[in-house]
């Protein structure tokens, strides 16, 4: 399934990583992924969420603060039973491992540009295969996924449809204009709102929504760590105010966690 993503060429897995017949060697790192991201196809030296953002994503999710979602996800993902599968921008892993559970029989893939994210990743599931590989030149063969996984990430809708094989679909899980709402009130003048199904029309011909429902619940922020932790692993972290980011962690917190989940289907 693996593919060269210098020439396209099928990749073939030896001793110590993967090649193609045209002489292209990926070495396998020594924590087990596969750096599948040419020089030439970054647009920094080091790409991606750095060890900070990850780090804080770590302990804010093994917290289990965002376990619903997680479990949702998971009995989503094992309804459909897909032959091969993919997590796409799959971060450091804490849902990915959790679809690696609920997928035992399944042929597994994730990647995410980050190499601190899929260092730390791939110890959370050593079967499945970890790339370090951008979203919009996805090393995998075409019709090769029976299953997408997109959990709160930017999505190629070119590469799905390219990846998905007929009747396979994309897993997106993203959130609700309620999502944070409290937390962004908190750190910001004007709450800007935006469109649950704005995603919707990005959809390209061949692909179609087969199905959709959403998760929604309270959640209390009663830890300073915790509250620190949310800001650093979202975007919030550096837009807001030193000032606003500082009165958001030194005093309980209580927010809506709202997150979406669709089902799109591949023709």
């Amino acid at each position: 399934m693996l593919t060269c993503p210098l020439c396209n060429g099928a990749l073939s897995a030896d001793d110590r990583g993967v090649a193609c017949t045209a002489g292209h060697r990926f070495d396998r790192a020594r924590q087990g992924y596969l750096n599948l991201l040419p020089v030439q196809h970054k647009k920094s030296r080091d790409p991606g969420d750095n060890q900070a953002m990850v780090e804080a994503r770590r302990r804010f999710l093994d917290g289990g603060h965002y376990a619903p979602l997680a479990r949702r996800l998971t009995e989503l993902a094992a309804e459909r039973a897909p032959r091969h599968w993919l997590d796409i921008g799959c971060g450091e892993g804490y849902y990915t491992a959790q679809l690696a559970a609920a997928l035992p029989a399944a042929d597994g893939y994730a990647l995410d540009i980050s190499r601190e994210a899929v260092k730390r990743a791939c110890r959370r599931a050593p079967q499945l295969t970890w790339l370090v590989a951008s979203m919009a030149r996805v090393p995998l063969a075409d019709a090769s996924c029976g299953l997408l996984a997109s959990v709160f990430s930017p999505l190629d809708w070119q590469e799905a449809r390219r990846l998905l094989a007929p009747g396979g679909g994309l897993l997106r899980m993203g959130p609700t204009r309620e999502h944070l709402l409290e937390l962004r009130a908190q750190l910001y003048d004007e709450v800007r709102e935006y469109d649950d199904a704005k995603h919707l029309s990005l959809i390209p011909p061949g692909m179609r929504l087969a199905a959709s429902e959403t998760l929604s619940y309270r959640l209390h922020l009663d830890n300073a760590e915790d509250r620190a932790d949310l800001l650093a692993m979202t975007p919030h972290g550096w837009r807001a105010s030193a000032e606003r980011r500082a009165a958001v962690i030194a005093a309980p917190l209580e927010v809506t966690v709202a997150i979406r989940y669709d089902w799109i289907e591949r023709n």
